[in-house]
């Protein structure tokens, strides 16, 4: 790739700011990224270490925890350096590294998050059937279906990327490594690269968000059914955390249909991608810990058994 492109090395555009400003943003920053991943991992030591939690849904809340802190790890270590050296280029494969992984995770979380909706469909429409529908051995086969998946959607788009020429200018005007920048960067065709993304995206958002609309359309008629409020409500607040998480996720992914539009100095797409990569993954862990009183309820335990420890 080396040998046919002039440019081995990107500019980062990020943000414009003063010495002062970057000084505070880093700051900033930083303590997010310490929340986000202390947040995620005591999601993931709580439900490993609660039995109560050893259930098809808090396996997948795990794997969404896993998945959030790969995802804001791929972007943000990268920003904290350009935010604390001032140094904002990048190698082409590092560049091209950066952007696979941010959409493969992305591409994995949404089917994830589909993954959920049908979990939690299966737990309300179907209560009696759901041990032996949801049982480990389906739970890790959707596992492995969403990360392959994910795989495939994303290797093809990058791997075209990967061998287009880049002649120049080589600014990207982002924070990461996006995909639609480098698009705009190249000096090769690249008609065939968005009909394949639009075809990628197509299969993964859309199909995702069918599954999400499906499942919750299926479990809101249930719920009317119910005669009783009290068991209307039961049944609807083990979907509320997850689904409060779809409507920030995929409510973040329309704005990257307005990519051509400017706020200020701010693109829509830079906003998205701090909405998607850095907002979300800080408050999901708070959200599936207010919203759930047994996840609540095994983190006071595992509080309160560390102490009696020490």
């Amino acid at each position: 790739m080396e040998n046919r492109s002039s440019v081995i090395t990107f500019t980062l555009a990020a943000f414009p700011m003063t010495f002062a400003m970057r000084a505070l943003s880093f700051s900033f920053l930083l303590f997010i990224h310490i929340v986000t991943l202390s947040g995620n991992i005591l999601i993931i030591l709580t439900v490993w270490k609660s039995h109560s939690l050893h259930i098809p849904m808090y396996y997948f809340l795990v794997n969404l925890s896993i998945l959030d802190i790969c995802f804001t790890s791929s972007i943000i270590p990268k920003f904290l350096t350009i935010l604390a050296s001032g140094n904002r280029s990048i190698s082409f494969q590092g560049c091209l590294t950066q952007c696979y992984f941010y959409f493969l995770l992305g591409s994995v979380e949404l089917l994830l998050l589909a993954v959920m909706s049908f979990d939690r469909y299966t737990a309300v429409c179907h209560p009696l059937r759901y041990t032996s529908v949801m049982t480990s051995n389906f739970c890790l086969y959707l596992t492995l279906g969403f990360w392959l998946i994910g795989f495939a959607d994303t290797f093809v788009p990058t791997l075209l990327i990967g061998n287009l020429n880049f002649c120049g200018p080589n600014v990207i005007d982002h924070f990461f490594c996006d995909a639609e920048q480098l698009l705009k960067l190249t000096c090769s065709d690249t008609r065939i690269i968005h009909v394949v993304n639009l075809c990628c995206s197509f299969l993964v958002v859309f199909a995702s968000l069918i599954c999400i609309l499906t499942s919750y359309g299926c479990i809101i008629l249930a719920i009317i059914r119910t005669s009783k409020i009290g068991e209307r409500w039961k049944s609807f607040s083990t979907c509320v955390s997850h689904l409060i998480i779809v409507v920030i996720i995929y409510g973040s992914s329309l704005f990257l249909c307005m990519r051509g539009i400017t706020m200020a100095a701010f693109d829509i797409s830079k906003l998205s991608a701090l909405l998607t990569g850095i907002v979300t993954p800080l408050l999901s862990p708070f959200i599936y810990t207010l919203k759930n009183s047994q996840v609540k309820a095994a983190l006071k335990n595992l509080v309160t058994w560390q102490c009696l420890e020490f």
